[in-house]
């Protein structure tokens, strides 16, 4: 009848599932992403990395890299053709009407800082994040500061080219 060795997700399994095949959609390699909010067990709004509607993706046009210099004096380059994923969740459900306060966030990585801010306004309680971002620290306290709590499934840093 059943398979015996068969462990049923959890909501946070689950949604993070979800959020892995979105990012197959994403249009950028440098952390192709994908995020879900969801709340009470139900998808309110997806997204994936991407450019603006209408504009060249990297995928078809190249990266269009910042180098972004840090408090520390470290160098660290960044995409900037792309919308994030969380923003594109977050837009999403701005554009149907649909509430996400109090939801839950799954993502691939640490939300940077521009999406933690948008997160914390958006009244999202919970981020759930498959690995650490290479510059988390930022994001991690002010999710801590604002009473947002973050999880990783994987407490390691995701890595890809040009960081």
């Amino acid at each position: 009848m059943g398979d015996g060795d068969y462990v049923r997700p959890s909501w946070d399994e689950y949604f993070m599932e979800v959020a892995r095949a979105i990012a197959k959609r994403a249009t950028c390699d440098r952390g192709r992403s994908g995020c879900v909010i969801a709340r009470d067990h139900q998808i309110l709004a997806t997204g994936y990395v991407g450019a603006p509607a209408g504009l060249p993706h990297c995928d078809d046009a190249g990266h269009e890299m910042r180098k972004m210099l840090r408090e520390d004096g470290s160098i660290s380059q960044h995409c900037v053709r792309t919308v994030h994923a969380e923003q594109n969740a977050i837009c999403q459900a701005a554009k149907r009407g649909v509430s996400i306060d109090g939801a839950t966030l799954y993502c691939r990585m640490t939300p940077c800082r521009t999406c933690a801010m948008m997160i914390i306004n958006c009244g999202i309680r919970r981020v759930i994040a498959e690995r650490r971002y290479h510059t988390a620290a930022e994001s991690e306290a002010m999710f801590h500061e604002a009473g947002v709590e973050l999880e990783y499934v994987i407490d390691e840093v995701e890595k890809y080219e040009n960081q």
